[in-house]
């Protein structure tokens, strides 16, 4: 893979490129989100993502989650895209132990209503206990049933604070968190003031339609100003890296 900012250069390690810099919060978690697009805009093509990506892209997916404490996701990404545990090669695991992290990071899904099959791989075959992000007011039965497949988090009555919620992922030692989707979770995410990175994978393809963008629901009142930390290049597929500017 090839840098073509800030220096250009022939060769990047992919896993360097993605640790420098990661600046943390002080109080809270560092969150990234991580996303891919088509050149018009559209993260999914028949409802998936992944037919968008092409083998860089599943590289660089599996180099940020490697650098994750927690995964967080939307239960309609979780349920479209067919989640299964977090899976890494033998590499990404050592070095994930040699920077003191367990091999593979958990993946933590919010949801409201706490529908979700908790029969699927995702929560059977774990090799990190998965988390359920829910609200105290998600039915008493969905929230036992969670309690026994996942590890529980409570944040907000009606709707699940993101806010309370990611204080909660950092009082448990979570420190860096990778936001996976869907675009209704990234907007919560962005209104509520939370995110500080975007990695956006622009992939060669045009899909026209009708798909959702990286942000869902209502115009921001402010755009979002960002700041390019990298540019990466290979197989026609760019890989943007963005700070959010404070």
């Amino acid at each position: 893979m090839r840098a073509l900012l800030p220096i250009a250069a022939a060769n990047v390690d992919i896993t360097d490129a993605y640790a420098v810099g990661r600046s943390q919060v002080p109080g809270r978690a560092f969150v990234r989100c991580n996303m891919i697009s088509s050149l018009d805009g559209a993260i999914s093509l028949n409802g998936r993502s992944g037919t968008l990506g092409g083998p860089a892209d599943r590289m660089v997916f599996q180099v940020l989650r490697s650098l994750a404490d927690v995964i967080l996701v939307g239960a309609g990404t979780m349920r479209t895209e067919g989640y299964g545990p977090a899976v890494l090669n033998e590499d990404l695991r050592n070095q994930r132990k040699e920077r003191g992290q367990p091999a593979v990071p958990p993946i933590a899904v919010v949801t409201r209503s706490g529908n979700l099959d908790w029969s699927s791989p995702f929560f059977t075959e774990a090799e990190q206990r998965p988390i359920v992000v829910t609200t105290t007011g998600t039915n008493p039965g969905a929230r036992e049933r969670a309690g026994h497949a996942a590890e529980l988090v409570l944040a907000g009555e009606d709707n699940v604070d993101l806010e309370e919620a990611i204080a909660n992922l950092y009082g448990s030692g979570y420190r860096s968190v990778l936001l996976e989707g869907g675009p209704g979770l990234n907007a919560d995410v962005v209104n509520a003031g939370l995110l500080d990175e975007l990695c956006v994978t622009l992939s060669p393809r045009i899909v026209a339609g009708d798909g959702p963008r990286i942000l869902a629901g209502p115009e921001l009142s402010v755009p979002l100003e960002l700041d390019p930390v990298h540019l990466l290049e290979q197989d026609g597929f760019y890989f943007y890296r963005f700070a959010v500017r404070r």
